[in-house]
């Protein structure tokens, strides 16, 4: 199958790693463009970018695929089986939804349709739930909202917290999508129930804000990727 892979961050390393192992060939991946890090502000390939191209594979890093009609025919003229995509950062149009022949699929940080958006694994462990996941689900226009494919269950335990949680569900979905890839014809997706429907935006400064009146157990809640070392205060 011939498989084009958008992602960026480190979360989506391993399903990359899975693919590029398996009997599937990735023809391209797609990443954020290069960004300034560090103290000296150095400009800095994405961990996706980074790993695809020691494999080499043609990587690709539009600024947005939304507004450009070029880079919506230069992704169709990949002739993809299929797109897999993993905490890419850019929105994806119709064209480059329907481009692919079985479309793009999504490896989510959660049990959809709980935790619908940007930040699923520290919206888990803030809300104290029990349990997470990984959903792999046939993308469409929404955030997140189209039907899934695949789920795969993971526990929350009191010292679980979303770094480690970020590395496990990280691992799952390399092995679930590749589930998925080896039988997509014979999966009959299901679709979700909004009513039952969560979400997690983007984190914000003002949700790392101690509320000292609250329990100690409610008051140390690590966010992890995005706020290392910071305690948070729960809302509920």
């Amino acid at each position: 199958m011939r498989i084009v892979f958008m992602g960026t961050p480190d979360f989506a390393v391993p399903a990359l790693q899975t693919l590029i192992d398996s009997d599937h060939d990735v023809i391209a991946a797609y990443s954020q463009p290069p960004r300034p890090k560090g103290r000296g502000m150095v400009l800095t390939k994405s961990p996706v970018h980074d790993l695809a191209e020691e494999n080499d594979i043609p990587v690709f890093t539009p600024k947005s695929l939304k507004k450009s009609d070029e880079e919506q025919e230069k992704f169709a003229a990949l002739n993809a089986d299929v797109a897999v995509v993993a905490a890419y950062g850019l929105l994806l149009p119709k064209s480059v939804l329907d481009a692919p022949k079985y479309g793009c699929i999504n490896i989510h940080g959660s049990l959809l349709p709980r935790w619908r958006g940007a930040s699923p694994i520290q919206h888990a462990i803030w809300k104290g739930d029990d349990v997470s996941g990984i959903t792999i689900m046939k993308m469409d226009e929404g955030m997140d909202t189209g039907d899934m494919i695949l789920k795969a269950e993971t526990p929350i335990h009191a010292d679980t917290t979303a770094q480690s949680l970020f590395d496990t569900l990280s691992n799952m979905g390399g092995d679930l999508v590749l589930d998925v890839l080896n039988r997509i014809d014979t999966i009959t997706p299901e679709k979700q129930d909004d009513a039952l429907a969560t979400h997690s935006p983007m984190l914000k400064n003002l949700m790392a804000k101690l509320i000292w009146m609250r329990p100690h157990a409610k008051l140390i809640v690590k966010y992890g990727p995005s706020h290392h070392g910071q305690e948070l205060s729960p809302k509920g």
